[in-house]
């Protein structure tokens, strides 16, 4: 108890004040205002008797020595039964029941408590100091930073705060943003870069959806844009395990260094504004700084690792976006109100269309294979699809057509240009005609049709057609036309042999061929 304590209930016993009274008044219970009148009934004779004598808190005799050695709890002999309950996640009030129950526990609940508490727990897990090479491994990741006016309001929101973190140097980069997406996550990578003159070969982060779409232990799937913005720098991915925050402890150690010594208590009117505090502070404090385990400057060694750091392309990452269509019935897919060529994708399925700045690509849905690639259209109702691609157009089929009268043959050919130059485009009827003519008739037979009719002057399709039904007429009926008279059969002649020699030759060989042998019959004898 504490010594004002010890000399309130010491003054007002020596005043004959009831322990009922002394535990009403101070609101002390009142077997502890027993045991310390006790102790101040043991200390009176050691004073003199009828002086004042100091209070008992000043006089109390020093405590007794505690045991050397601990008692041993009632659980310990089911030491074995409760670390499996333990170990199945059980509670202490259900392993108290159960030791009841099934060994007729005779203890209290507070023993298996207190017996169950020293059980669990753990030794510390061992973490090994990571090494890295200069320009091996950035680690990055959001944190919230300091309050910030919202444009067009008079009120205060934490942005999200990005640090991008060398392992080697400790050397940060920070920026604050207010919305995150796939998008902007990419980009605060690029920015990353550019501020640190170049890329590292690994990049450490956790499983956010801007940089991880499905977490897995073997195979993490990154999202399409932040996937093409590393391997644009030539980076790799390396996220860190499910709710495993050690792996990434150096940019961890970095957003809380951020808050508590640049941030803290500190207001901003613009994310602008907050930004140039942070890059101001980054170069002139933590870059500058000692780093504790290193005992080196972080800026010294981030001069180290600066030239090995990969270079930059020349060209920045083009951001695009991911979007699904289907391919409608046209063979083409909309896209912010134009309509773009989709083969070889089939009509009615969807496909994978990746929007540039400048120009749209089409890709298989599954496999995201290249299908198409087009230049982005600047107007919208903008149709960009190849003629030859078209299922009619008038002048596709002009030229359609005039091909088809060339596989015919020379004078076909002719007369059907010279059908389109003199008639136009409403001559197009007659060619279809001549050209249909080779559905039912030999071409041989329709090219010398237009031959005849380029002779004779009449450029016209009933012309082309009488002429080939009169060529194909007078072939079949030369096919009609019956053979050579048969010639009679002569009975009698030099070479011919009479009749009765061959008799006489088949007699002779009848005589001479064996007789045909009898099957033997077998029969029983009795007797």
């Amino acid at each position: 108890m504490k010594p004002h304590l010890q000399t309130t209930i010491w003054t007002l016993l020596r005043n004959d004040t009831s322990q009922r009274e002394i535990a009403r008044v101070t609101g002390i219970d009142r077997k502890t205002i027993r045991a310390y009148a006790k102790r101040f009934a043991a200390d009176e004779p050691a004073n003199s008797p009828g002086v004042a004598t100091d209070s008992p808190a000043q006089t109390a005799p020093p405590r007794p020595p505690t045991a050397a050695t601990s008692s041993v709890s009632a659980c310990e002999p089911h030491r074995a039964f409760v670390e499996a309950q333990l170990r199945l996640q059980r509670n202490a009030m259900a392993i108290y029941q159960d030791l009841v129950d099934q060994y007729a526990f005779t203890g209290a609940y507070n023993s298996v408590k207190r017996f169950v508490a020293r059980l669990r727990k753990k030794q510390p897990a061992q973490f090994d100091r990571l090494s890295f090479v200069p320009g091996e491994e950035m680690q990055v990741d959001y944190g919230e930073g300091a309050p910030t006016l919202v444009p067009g309001t008079d009120r205060y929101r934490k942005p999200r705060l990005f640090v991008a973190t060398l392992r080697y140097s400790r050397r940060s980069f920070r920026l604050v943003v207010w919305k995150s997406s796939q998008q902007v996550w990419a980009e605060l990578h690029e920015q990353a870069w550019r501020h640190f003159g170049g890329s590292c070969h690994y990049v450490v982060l956790d499983n956010l959806k801007e940089g991880v779409l499905k977490p897995d232990l073997y195979e993490p799937r990154l999202n399409p844009v932040y996937a093409a913005t590393l391997a644009h720098y030539g980076v790799v991915a390396d996220p860190a395990r499910v709710r495993d925050p050690n792996r990434k402890g150096t940019v961890e150690n970095a957003i809380g260094h951020t808050q508590a010594t640049a941030l803290k208590g500190r207001r901003f009117a613009s994310i602008d504004e907050q930004n140039a505090f942070l890059d101001h502070w980054e170069r002139k404090w933590a870059a500058t700084r000692i780093h504790g385990t290193e005992r080196r400057q972080v800026q010294a060694m981030f001069e180290e690792e600066r030239p090995l750091l990969q270079p930059l392309p020349v060209v920045g990452m083009q951001s695009f976006k991911d979007e699904q269509r289907t391919v409608y019935d046209d063979s083409c897919v909309r896209v912010e109100h134009c309509s773009y060529a989709a083969r070889p994708a089939p009509i009615g399925s969807k496909v994978l269309v990746r929007i540039f700045a400048r120009r749209i690509e089409i890709r298989d849905l599954a496999t995201q294979a290249l299908l198409r690639s087009h230049a982005k259209a600047e107007r919208p109702g903008t149709v960009v699809l190849p003629a030859d691609e078209r299922v009619f157009n008038p002048s596709r089929e002009t030229r359609r057509i005039l091909a088809q009268a060339k596989d015919i043959g020379p004078d076909t050919s002719r007369l059907c240009e010279m059908l389109f130059a003199i008639e136009g485009r409403v001559g197009q009827r007659k060619l279809w005609g001549i050209v249909g003519l080779a559905q039912r008739y030999p071409r041989r037979l329709i090219d010398s049709a237009c031959a005849t009719a380029i002779s004779d002057g009449l450029h016209s399709y009933r012309h082309v057609k009488a002429l080939t039904e009169k060529l194909v007429a007078d072939a079949l009926a030369a096919l009609d036309v019956p053979p050579q008279a048969e010639l009679a059969l002569t009975q009698e002649h030099a070479l011919i042999r009479p009749s009765d020699d061959y008799a006489e030759l088949f007699a002779r060989g009848a005589a001479q061929s064996p007789e045909p042998t009898t099957p033997r019959s077998f029969t029983h004898d009795h007797e």
